[in-house]
Order: structure tokens, then sequence, then C-alpha cells
């Protein structure tokens, strides 16, 4: 990333310097520039392909044959915006005693953001077992012990829309996660065609 100055006046040229981006007073890393960015173009073919931004029921029924595959409790189909906006749903049943989740999360909670910035499956079947994931909002609120997910990356452009995933508060056997992980995976498959061929109910 350069470091983009404003002429001092209408007739002098802009200065492209190495450096950290400027806009206005407001100083972006080059990191924060790049995600910002990566933002705008999700934004755009996300409105472009008619992705749907709210709960969607066929979203939802792929949230529901996660879980079932998985023997989850929680099951999502998760495209990043502003937040994270789960349009496929699956929760426990309301008298199961387990929390039930809403539709929406920062974007910076759960395991997710990590699978959007990888661009490749992340298999958690014990997320206490690796430091690096297991002090997460998502652990202190939920009780959660175990998530599998996986990008759903848009093949013609390479972004990323979002993930899709699924977590249970019950640790998983390590000789589990390669099912696991490949039944969300496979899930994943089945929910971009669903996202970029229009197939999804608004």
């Amino acid at each position: 990333m350069r470091d983009v100055r404003a002429a001092a006046t209408a007739g002098q040229a802009i200065s492209v310097r190495p450096g950290t981006l400027h806009t206005g007073q407001e100083l972006i890393s080059a990191a924060v520039a790049e995600e910002l960015a990566e933002q705008k173009a999700r934004e755009e073919l996300i409105q472009r392909l008619g992705i749907p931004t709210g709960p969607d029921d066929l979203m939802d029924q792929f949230a529901d044959r996660l879980a079932e595959a998985t023997g989850m409790l929680y099951g999502f189909v998760n495209v990043f915006r502003g937040e994270q906006t789960f349009i496929g749903l699956h929760n426990p049943p309301p008298e199961s005693g387990h929390l039930i989740l809403g539709r929406t999360m920062d974007r910076e909670h759960g395991w997710c953001p990590a699978v959007v910035k990888r661009r490749k499956g992340l298999p958690l079947p014990d997320v206490h077992a690796s430091p690096r994931f297991s002090g997460n909002a998502v652990v202190d609120a939920v009780g959660i012990r175990s998530y599998f997910g996986a990008p759903l990356i848009h093949a013609e452009s390479g972004i990323t829309l979002g993930t899709v995933c699924t977590i249970d508060p019950e640790a998983r056997p390590r000789a589990d996660a390669r099912r696991l992980l490949g039944a969300v995976k496979d899930t994943g498959v089945e929910v971009l065609h669903a996202l970029t061929s229009g197939a999804s109910v608004r």
C-alpha cells in the first residue's frame, strides 16, 4: 500500500510514497486498507449476484442438514458484511436448555473470521487444545468446545463471500475431525452453487 497525499495546489501533481494511506485526517494501515477494499468488493459481488442478506429459507435448510450430518447443535451459512450475517441458521430446540442464537454477530467474534482470512477449512475438535483459538468471545458467551468451518469462495472473482460452519458445546474426537470437516466442505459446495445460481429463496 502506498501513501497518497493531495497536492497543495490544484496545479501540483499528487505525490505517492510508500507508507500508510491517508484519507482526510484518518490514518489507515495497509492491512486495514486492504480489508476495507476486500469488504467493498464483497458487498458489490453480493449485490450483483442477488445473494440474500437476511434469513433465507433454502439456506436455513442447508444449516439444518449440516447440523444433522455432523451431529452438532448449531449450523450456519454465514455471509460476511458489516457484521457476520447468518442467512442460514440451525438452533437447538427451544426446550433443550441451550442458548438460542440470533442472526448476526460481530465480525471479530467466533472462528469464521479466521476461515475468511486463511481461505481454507478450519477444524477445531476442541477449541481449548489450540491456544490461538481458545480465547474467544463465543467460548465464554455460548460455551462452545468444537468448531468446523469452510469458506465460501466465489470461483470467478476469488472473493470469499462468507463461511459455512457448525459449533457444539461438546468437544469432538480428533479421529473424527476429517469426517466432520468433510461434511462441512461438502455442504459449502452446495451452498455456494445455490447462492451463485440464484436458487436461494428471497
